[in-house]
């Protein structure tokens, strides 16, 4: 398959076979396969990040396919029984054509052997990583723990660098494959599924909150610290539980605080509604604990809106900055109260702070479009 493009001069990050003339180049289209995982049921950032890519890649006149293999991290012995199996693997062919490129996104599918393999990172197998230790992560209760644990840093050290070229969703991603592995990472920033359908509206009364229910999202966090506004601030919250015991955990949290009148559980929403409650928010919240990118916030600034954040939420700290497009708070009630209520109360402000962010969402010229520049180069 073939592309005639029509141009002055060739782009970047193509394999130019033959030039027609001074004004014409055709160029050979490439078969990508996109290797990633995939836990049954579950739909979050992942997914949509690996559609996204595909998509683009699609529009730049490649074929392209997502390989998502199923992935089960309980009990621990599996997850060195799905690294085994992603080495196993031959996806240098399909059908007797070759595959051209692989590009590698979850772990440990990105550790699937091929020839000519790029990877962009979302994220490693956090609690071998910075979740190891920490109130999130459950790997350090298994009895095998630990030696899980060193295997999976083990395994990554030595074959991430198997890639002709290594990418990280986020800066944040980048610090720790260079922390943990040593592993140099580009970070490589991209937009949102239908960015360019947000949109800003007048402010209602509440704040958004966006996101699957998950205790690393925090949103209990977010109820405590509404338990102690001085302003009647509002929050709707969006998105399903991984886990249902979770959601009932929020509901009982949310009786026992006496919030049912300032609290709404809208569940899953669809992407026209989530837009919209994005574009009539006076603001956005975001909490989770130190997030690889977060959608949210780039959705948050592309909407107009200011984004209240904390100062261990990873991510999106790569783009707020406190009282130009946001609030950084500390991850404590009291001082996420206070930021709540400061938007609640500077309407104009919130404004003025949104308005900032969706110009600096501009100059930044995240597009798939460079993306796939730099993942092909």
């Amino acid at each position: 398959m073939t592309l005639e493009l029509t141009c002055s001069r060739p782009p970047s990050g193509f394999d130019l076979s033959v030039r027609v003339s001074p004004e014409v180049y055709i160029i050979s289209s490439m078969r990508v396969l996109i290797a990633t995982v995939q836990v049954p049921f579950i739909r979050g950032g992942a997914e949509i990040h690996a559609e996204g890519l595909r998509d683009a890649l699609r529009a730049e006149g490649h074929e392209a396919e997502i390989v998502a293999i199923p992935f089960k991290w309980y009990p621990p012995e599996r997850i060195l029984e799905h690294v085994l199996a992603c080495r196993l693997l031959d996806l240098t062919e399909v059908a007797g054509m070759p595959v051209d490129l692989l590009i590698g996104l979850k772990f440990p599918a990105y550790l699937i052997p091929h020839p000519n393999k790029v990877l962009w990172i979302l994220h490693q197998f956090r609690t071998a990583y910075d979740l190891w230790d920490h109130a999130h992560g459950d790997l350090i209760y298994s009895p095998e723990g630990l030696q899980i644990r060193d295997a999976i840093r083990q395994t990554d050290s030595q074959l991430i660098p198997e890639a002709k070229a290594v990418f990280a969703n986020s800066k944040n991603v980048a610090r720790r494959l260079k922390e943990y592995c040593r592993v140099e990472a580009t970070p490589l920033y991209h937009p949102p599924s239908q960015a360019e359908k947000f949109y800003c509206a007048a402010a209602d009364d509440y704040l958004f909150y966006p996101s699957r229910l998950r205790l690393i999202k925090r949103q209990e966090l977010v109820l405590e610290a509404l338990a102690r506004t001085k302003e009647p601030v509002r929050v709707r919250f969006a998105g399903g539980a991984d886990l249902p015991a979770y959601a009932e955990e929020l509901q009982d949290q949310t009786r026992r605080l006496g919030l049912r009148k300032r609290v709404e559980w809208l569940g899953h929403v669809s992407n026209e509604e989530k837009i919209a409650l994005y574009a009539q928010a006076l603001g956005i919240l975001y909490t989770p604990v130190d997030e690889d990118y977060g959608y949210v916030t780039l959705e948050a600034m592309l909407a107009s809106k200011p984004l209240i954040t904390c100062t261990d939420s990873g991510g999106p700290l790569e783009f707020i900055r406190s009282e130009e497009n946001g609030l950084i708070a500390e991850p404590q009630p009291a001082a996420l109260a206070e930021a709540m209520d400061y938007l609640w109360a500077h309407r104009e402000q919130a404004k003025r702070w949104g308005q900032e962010g969706r110009a600096s969402y501009e100059r930044m010229s995240i597009t798939w479009p460079s993306v796939i520049r730099k993942l092909l180069s």
